[in-house]
């Protein structure tokens, strides 16, 4: 209680800039602890969603029919169900226009890539501002330290004697600002590093499923060819064998 205490009363006789200093920090603070709230439950959110999808996508079910189902609420996909869409949705207008196999997938590669940048484009926003705030918050509570010291030893030049009873609430004045800094910081730094690496996953998590979802198509493209081929050669045995 005493420790609190003296913490208010260095911040009520601090200076002007310092407590300007400190009312940064602590607004730094908030919005730090605003966004690792808010970051960390969106990013469950989307690994949970992944891993929903991918249950969905290996239970064999007819891809036209999941494509089907996730139309009907194209506005609110995200993640995977909204690169499997932009995906199939390239793949079923390039097959109505009769492009061939090579055709096909590359137009269905570039319109999962631009899917994909747009969802690890939304995994990324705000998370920077925690790398700011984590960067930052240190060197401005520094700077209202150092404004406290020289305030002090500014004071100290116009008395004939300096005692320690005279420097040390100056000083542990000031130091608030560099604690307050180190708080603001250390929170968002490692928040940063941890939905960072969260982020690389699920991305990774991503371009797998883009590489798995081509093979598929690329052997429905080909098995289709293939029977197409076969149909073509053997038609003539018939005629000659009928002739």
């Amino acid at each position: 209680m005493g420790v609190n205490a003296s913490i208010l009363s260095y911040v009520a006789n601090a200076s002007g800039v310092v407590k300007l200093v400190m009312l940064i920090l602590l607004i730094l603070s908030v919005v730090s602890w605003y966004l690792i709230f808010y970051r960390g439950s969106y990013l469950t959110y989307r690994r949970k969603e992944l891993a929903d999808f991918l249950d969905k996508y290996a239970d064999g079910v007819d891809l036209g029919s999941l494509y089907q189902r996730l139309q009907a609420k194209k506005n609110t996909l995200v993640g995977a169900s909204a690169i499997f869409r932009a995906g199939f949705k390239e793949f079923a207008q390039m097959k109505q226009l009769g492009a061939n196999t090579e055709s096909i997938l590359n137009s269905v590669d570039r319109a999962m890539n631009i899917a994909e940048a747009k969802e690890i484009d939304t995994l990324d926003q705000n998370v920077a501002i925690l790398a700011t705030i984590g960067s930052t918050s240190p060197y401005i509570g520094l700077f209202g330290t150092v404004w406290g010291i020289m305030s002090s030893f500014h004071a100290l030049g116009n008395v004939q004697q300096a005692t320690l009873p005279m420097v040390a609430p100056g000083i542990s004045e000031a130091l608030v600002a560099t604690a307050m800094g180190l708080f603001a910081a250390i929170p968002a730094v490692i928040a940063y590093n941890r939905y960072t690496t969260r982020i690389d996953n699920l991305a990774n998590q991503y371009a797998i499923f883009k590489e798995e979802f081509t093979a598929i198509l690329y052997r429905k493209l080909h098995s289709h060819e293939v029977q197409r081929h076969v149909v073509e050669h053997e038609v003539p045995r018939e005629v000659a064998a009928y002739d």
